[in-house]
């Protein structure tokens, strides 16, 4: 546990260099109509907006649903949305092969596109611990991560962020980087942790970003605490020899899809579909 924390000090001190991450101006969810006072529990969650054109700068586009680039990630939760009903499952890895095959992009819109669904909630797990990326690309600096959670320097519920663009909403827990990401994912705090997001987190879909498997040992180390996995590959990237080796380690694992990411489309000039 120690090491744990200290992890956390050294992801907090380089993180506070960073200029690459900004604050957003936090906003207060709207007492519903009607509700007595009197009979409150909780005070309101405080919700941070997440600028649309910073995401869209991102490539992160699924939030807008008259947008045609949005319509791929439509059709993939549509997909993945019946596998896992089917199944009873909620905890979704997302990963790939490599590095820039596009998974955290995936794994983004994937989770915006399901928030879209007013009978659906999401919440969107960052475990790239070497090279998280989810927080960058939605714009946010936030006060807790998973590292904290992992060394007990914060509740689950304190670190989890809870946004908003437009009318979807997106619960996020995000992570600092840090290395030793091999022991902290094989960790009894890990384990700890996700069990508490089943059970905090019941209702909601829960989409984990993952490292690319084959770049360590940390995906191997969790898969057997997620549903199901998704495993994004890259035209130009990922070769055959690549997606074999995943499907080895992945043949214990329900695998809903595999999408295939960077394919040229020369009629449009977006040419990232997933």
């Amino acid at each position: 546990m120690e090491n744990i924390r200290q992890a956390v000090e050294r992801a907090r001190n380089r993180q506070g260099a960073s200029p690459a991450q900004r604050h957003l101006a936090p906003s207060s969810v709207p007492p519903a109509f009607g509700v007595d006072s009197r009979y409150e529990t909780s005070p309101p969650i405080a919700e941070i907006e997440l600028d649309s054109a910073h995401l869209q700068s991102n490539r992160v586009v699924a939030h807008i649903g008259d947008n045609p680039l949005s319509r791929p990630f439509d059709m993939l939760r549509t997909q993945i949305l019946r596998s896992i009903d089917k199944n009873n499952a909620r905890v979704i890895a997302i990963t790939s092969p490599t590095p820039a095959c596009g998974k955290t992009f995936t794994a983004l819109n994937l989770a915006l596109s399901i928030a879209r669904q007013p009978e659906r909630s999401v919440l969107l797990v960052d475990l790239d611990i070497r090279k998280p990326k989810v927080a960058t690309s939605l714009g946010l600096t936030p006060d807790g991560d998973v590292l904290s959670v992992l060394a007990g320097l914060s509740k689950l519920s304190n670190a989890v962020t809870h946004t908003y663009v437009g009318d979807q909403r997106l619960k996020v827990l995000p992570t600092f980087s840090t290395s030793g990401s091999s022991e902290l994912m094989s960790s009894r705090a890990m384990g700890t942790m996700l069990q508490d997001i089943r059970r905090d987190y019941r209702s909601d879909i829960v989409i984990v970003d993952l490292p690319p498997l084959l770049s360590s040992d940390d995906v191997i180390s969790i898969l057997p605490q997620i549903d199901c996995a998704v495993l994004v590959v890259a035209v130009g990237t990922s070769t055959v020899s690549q997606i074999k080796e995943c499907k080895r380690h992945l043949q214990s694992t329900d695998v809903v899809r595999v999408v295939l990411n960077k394919v040229p489309v020369s009629s449009s000039s977006f040419h990232y579909y997933y």
